[in-house]
């Protein structure tokens, strides 16, 4: 009998990006909700959703995602990122589920300048990193046995992210500026979301796993905003000037740290499997934008 799995944030980009793979595992039943389908604003829309029905595994992709609306949405940010973690996870613990639930690069402060492992001291600087902390700290206080991966700068084919609107841009103009003081790593959703399958089919394969662990996924290397961009143009063979500038020329309401590269060390171990370079990652996910406006 196939494992239930239940992944809220269906049309976000990780969440479309699970469902491309979903058919290839017939062991795992998904069952994909939007937030017309269960509002994660809503304690009532979660409860009525996991009380009608219940699951094996509950993958937890949405959030409130907009870094600069955090900080005039504090409350709305807070109920989403924090709240509603909060009552997933008390629910998934009574009910015998295993949460994975998709985290943040920004709960971190950026001045560490190494590799950030899971358990180096967070210090948001931006209410989305705050709230995503809290999210993070009631799972683990909730005893549920599940997973926290923290991604970061997560792009795909689907939905509006950095690479599109590169490609949007560079388009219409000849030159951009684009922030070069901000290094991290860029996530192909594709990739985050073959892990999180291979992380549920362990999970079934082994059902003595108990407790809640931290995790790191990104892409392997290291690169500026502008070294994306730039890229991204070379890739797609765009003749768009790129001007790198500091962050303080592009203020923004929201701080983001300067350095947010993550380690992966131990997710790697745990699936026993490499991670793309996300100069390849980006070929294929440029490929996939290809094939969709010439289909």
């Amino acid at each position: 009998m196939p494992k239930t799995v239940l992944v809220t944030g269906a049309t976000g980009q990780l969440g479309r990006s699970i469902q491309s793979i979903a058919q290839a595992h017939p062991e795992l039943e998904f069952t994909f909700v939007d937030r017309s389908m269960m509002d994660l604003a809503d304690p009532a829309s979660i409860a009525a959703r996991l009380e009608m029905n219940r699951y094996d595994f509950i993958v937890n992709c949405a959030a409130h995602t907009a870094v600069d609306k955090a900080e005039s949405e504090p409350e709305l940010a807070d109920r989403i990122n924090h709240l509603a973690v909060k009552q997933l996870a008390e629910t998934a613990k009574e009910q015998g589920a295993f949460l994975i639930h998709v985290s943040t690069d920004y709960v971190f402060d950026g001045c560490h300048y190494k590799p950030y492992e899971e358990d180096h001291p967070t210090d948001p600087v931006n209410r989305y990193g705050a709230t995503k902390l809290l999210g993070e700290r009631a799972m683990q206080q909730s005893g549920v046995s599940g997973a926290i991966i923290r991604t970061s700068w997560v792009y795909s084919e689907f939905g509006s992210n950095f690479v599109k609107t590169m490609l949007r841009l560079g388009a219409e103009r000849d030159l951009l500026t684009v922030i070069s003081d901000q290094v991290g790593t860029p996530t192909y959703a594709a990739d985050l979301a073959q892990a999180i399958v291979t992380m549920i089919e362990q999970r079934v394969a082994s059902a003595d796993q108990t407790g809640c662990e931290v995790f790191h996924f990104s892409n392997e290397g290291a690169c500026s905003w502008y070294d994306f961009a730039v890229e991204i143009f070379d890739l797609m063979d765009m003749d768009c000037q790129v001007k790198p500038i500091p962050a303080t020329e592009y203020p923004t309401p929201a701080k983001r740290p300067h350095f947010s590269l993550l380690s992966k060390q131990r997710i790697k171990a745990q699936l026993g499997t490499g991670i793309p370079h996300w100069k390849h990652s980006l070929k294929r996910c440029l490929q996939k934008i290809k094939e969709q406006n010439n289909g």
